[in-house]
């Protein structure tokens, strides 16, 4: 079977750490050995949660060069994407269902210079977002319903994930996974065609930099393995 050439990338969800220091946290993933920061923004709207927005990310900016992964579950999302480009995000997700005019909202993020994802909750088919995938740098596959992190992975979102690779073949596209990822799942995920791993309370879990070391070598040597690639 043939994989992905897309490396591998572990994506922690800031949404996890300790808000009340959040430099530090970042930091903190950063020395662990993280690819990308995730950072979930909710709107209460979109999305029955509310996180932060792009003042909270330029706060935390200046404490990694890793790249920010911003994906946003917030609707509308046009009139925000110049303020979370301003504050430093290099990758702007948004979602198939947050508005009418997703092709616009993609080709906006592009003119900003940014890389442009588009996610898609777990009961949304394929089909919605086939029509950009010229558009898109990353396809974010949600395997929970968005909105609260913790949540238990849905296993019906590997036969997407496969389906997408087909989709996708050939193209400089990061398939990307956010929801309930651990290291008991990665190996799956990265056999069904998964590279870019969101996780959040596996990454976070225990607190020190020593365990978000481990819990990122974890679900990566997993994945690595899965895909035939020596740990």
């Amino acid at each position: 079977m043939s994989f992905s050439p897309r490396p591998l990338v572990i994506a922690p969800s800031i949404l996890a750490s300790d808000f009340s220091k959040l430099g530090e946290e970042v930091r903190a993933v950063d020395q662990a050995g993280c690819d990308w920061i995730h950072l979930d923004v909710m709107d209460g709207h979109f999305v029955p949660n509310i996180s932060y927005g792009p003042d909270v990310i330029k706060a935390m900016r200046p404490h990694t060069k890793k790249i920010f992964d911003a994906h946003l579950m917030i609707a509308p999302c046009d009139p925000y994407l110049e303020a979370f480009a301003k504050a430093g995000c290099d990758h702007i997700t948004v979602h198939a269902e947050a508005g009418p005019h997703l092709h616009r909202s993609l080709q906006a993020i592009r003119a900003l210079g940014k890389k442009a994802g588009v996610s898609i909750n777990p009961g949304t088919s394929l089909g919605a977002i086939e029509y950009v995938l010229d558009l898109v740098d990353l396809v974010l596959v949600m395997s929970v319903n968005p909105g609260f992190g913790g949540q238990a992975f849905i296993p019906s979102a590997l036969n997407k994930i496969r389906d997408l690779r087909a989709m996708t073949a050939g193209r400089p596209i990061d398939i990307e996974v956010d929801g309930g990822v651990t290291s008991a799942v990665s190996g799956e995920l990265a056999a069904a065609g998964a590279n870019a791993f969101v996780a959040g309370s596996a990454v976070f879990k225990g607190g020190t930099l020593e365990s978000y070391k481990a819990n990122i070598e974890g679900i990566r040597n997993a994945a690595a393995l899965a895909r035939g690639e020596a740990v």
